[in-house]
C-alpha cells in the first residue's frame, strides 16, 4: 500500500499544481464567449451497449458451446478495435467501479446509465457463464492476450502473492472514490494511451511496460492489477456454467497445462498421506490464529498512513499549501493557492474541511488496511484447503476463458471430428 501512495503522488496529474499560469484578468482583458460541448448521444449509449450485450452473447456460444479459439481470437480483436480503438477506451466496467462506489457515498451524485450498464451486465453475465467477459470482450485484456508470443510459468506461490496488489488497487480505489479525491483507475488506466494515440508519459511507460511484460507473461494487468477482475474472479465460483478442458474422459496428458499461459488448469489430486494431513491440520490452525492477527495489523497500518492518504484528495494538497505559505516555511505562492485565495474562503473554513477529511481517511485507511490483511489471511488459510479432483480441471476463478485448453486437448480434436464427419454424412 505504501507502494500505491508513492506510485500516486509521483505523476505530475496528482500534484495539485496548474503548470500553465493563469491569464492576466486586468488591463481591458475581454473574457471570451463561454460554450458548451454537445452532450454525448445517447443514441450511441444505446449502440455501446447493445454492442456489448450481443459481443457476450456471442462470446458465450463460441466459448461454451462451439468451444473454438480461433473463434474467440476473432471476436477479440473486434472487440479490441471497437472498444478500444474507436470508442477511445473510455467505455469500461472497470472504471465504473468509481463510479458506482461515489453515488453510493455521494447525494449529489448520479452514475451515467452507460457507466451503470457496463457494469452490471458482465457480472450478470459471469454469474452464468463464467468469465466470458475477460475471455472475449475486454479491450485491456485483448491488447495483453494478442501480444503473448512465448510465455512462461509464473510458480503459484508467486502469482498468489502478486494477486494482493489487485485487491489493494480495488480497496484503494473504492476509497478515494468515496471520499470525493480521485478516479485513480482511470486516471493511470495503462493502455487507455495507445486507444488514444497519446497521453500521460507516465502512464503511457506504465503501459509499455506492461506489454513488454506480457510478451512472456500472460495478461500481467489482468491477473495482478484489474480491480473489476478481483470481482469477476470470485462471482465466476458461482457461475452456472463454466470452461471444461474436455467433453469426455480427460485421459491426464497434461497439454492443457503446457497450453495455458495463466496457470489456470488444476492437476488431479490424490489422497493426501496421513503425516501430511496432519501437518496441514496444524497449518491451517496456525493460519485461523494469525487472521485476526492479520486484520488488525492491516488496520493499524492503514490507519497510520491516513495522513499520507488524505493528500490525494486536493482540498488537503491546498490547505497544506495555504499553511506553508501563511507560515512562512515556503517562498512564493502557487497557482492552487492564489485560486484559492482569489475564493475569498478564509483559511479557517479551508482547515476545517481538511480536518474532516483527513476524519474520513482515517476510518477509510483502517478499513483497507484491514481488508489486505484479510485478503492475505484468506490465501493463507487456502493452502490448508484441498479440493478432490480426478482429473485436469480449469480453475472457474483463474480462467480467462481463451480457449487455449480446446485447442491442445486431443479429446477435443477427436470430438469435432465427429462432429465434422456427422455433418458431412448428413449432407
Amino acid at each position: 500500500m505504501t507502494f500505491l501512495i508513492a506510485f500516486l503522488g509521483s505523476c505530475p496529474v496528482t500534484q495539485g499544481e496548474i503548470r500553465f499560469p493563469p491569464p492576466e484578468f486586468e488591463s481591458g482583458y475581454t473574457f471570451p464567449q463561454t460554450t458548451s460541448p454537445a452532450p454525448q448521444s445517447v443514441l450511441q449509449e444505446y449502440i455501446d451497449a447493445a454492442v456489448l450485450v450481443v459481443g457476450l452473447l456471442l462470446a458465450s456460444h463460441l466459448i461454451l458451446k462451439r468451444r473454438s479459439r480461433r473463434a474467440i481470437f476473432v471476436l477479440m480483436i473486434g472487440a479490441l478495435l471497437y472498444f478500444g480503438f474507436v470508442r477511445d477506451g473510455c467505455i469500461c466496467p472497470i472504471g465504473a467501479i468509481q463510479n458506482v462506489t461515489l453515488t453510493a457515498f455521494d447525494r449529489g451524485y448520479a452514475i451515467p446509465i452507460a457507466a451503470a450498464v457496463f457494469f452490471v451486465v458482465p457480472l450478470i453475465f459471469t454469474l452464468f457463464s463464467g468469465r466470458v467477459f475477460c475471455g472475449a470482450i475486454c479491450p485491456l485484456g485483448a491488447i495483453q492476450d494478442a501480444v503473448l508470443i512465448r510465455p512462461v510459468a509464473v510458480p503459484g506461490w508467486l502469482e498468489s502473492g502478486l494477486r494482493l496488489f489487485a485487491y489493494a488497487y480495488l480497496g484503494a480505489a473504492v476509497l478515494f472514490a468515496a471520499t470525493g479525491s480521485a478516479f485513480i483507475i482511470c486516471r493511470y488506466d495503462p493502455f487507455v494511451g495507445f486507444f488514444r494515440l497519446g497521453g500521460n508519459w507516465n502512464v503511457l511507460i506504465l503501459g509499455a511496460s506492461l506489454l513488454l511484460i506480457g510478451l512472456f507473461v500472460g495478461r500481467p494487468y489482468c491477473r495482478f492489477l484489474c480491480p473489476y477482475g478481483v470481482i469477476l474472479r470470485h462471482l465466476s465460483r458461482l457461475s452456472k456454467r463454466r470452461v471444461t478442458i474436455t467433453p469426455s474422459e480427460c485421459i491426464q496428458c497434461r497439454l492443457c497445462e503446457d497450453a495455458c499461459p495463466f496457470g489456470a488448469i488444476r492437476e488431479p489430486t490424490g489422497n493426501w498421506p496421513e503425516g501430511e494431513y496432519r501437518i496441514a491440520k496444524r497449518r491451517l490452525a496456525l493460519f485461523l490464529v494469525l487472521l485476526p492477527i492479520l486484520v488488525a495489523g492491516g488496520g493499524w497500518g492503514g490507519y497510520a498512513l491516513k495522513s499520507q492518504l488524505a493528500r490525494v484528495h486536493p482540498r488537503v494538497r491546498t490547505a497544506e499549501r495555504v499553511y506553508l505559505e501563511e507560515a512562512g516555511q515556503v517562498q512564493g505562492t502557487t497557482n492552487v493557492s492564489d485560486a484559492f485565495r482569489a475564493t475569498g474562503q478564509t483559511t479557517e473554513v479551508l482547515y476545517a474541511d481538511a480536518t474532516r477529511i483527513r476524519g474520513r481517511f482515517a476510518l477509510g485507511g483502517a478499513l483497507l488496511g484491514g481488508f489486505i490483511g484479510l485478503v492475505a489471511g484468506g490465501k493463507l488459510l487456502v493452502l490448508s484447503i484441498r479440493r478432490r479432483r480426478t482429473e485436469y480441471e480449469a480453475d472457474p476463478a483463474g480462467c480467462f476463458a481463451c480457449g487455449r485448453c480446446y485447442k491442445s486437448c486431443p479429446k477435443e480434436h477427436g470430438r469435432l471430428k465427429r462432429i465434422r464427419e456427422t455433418a458431412a454424412g448428413r449432407a
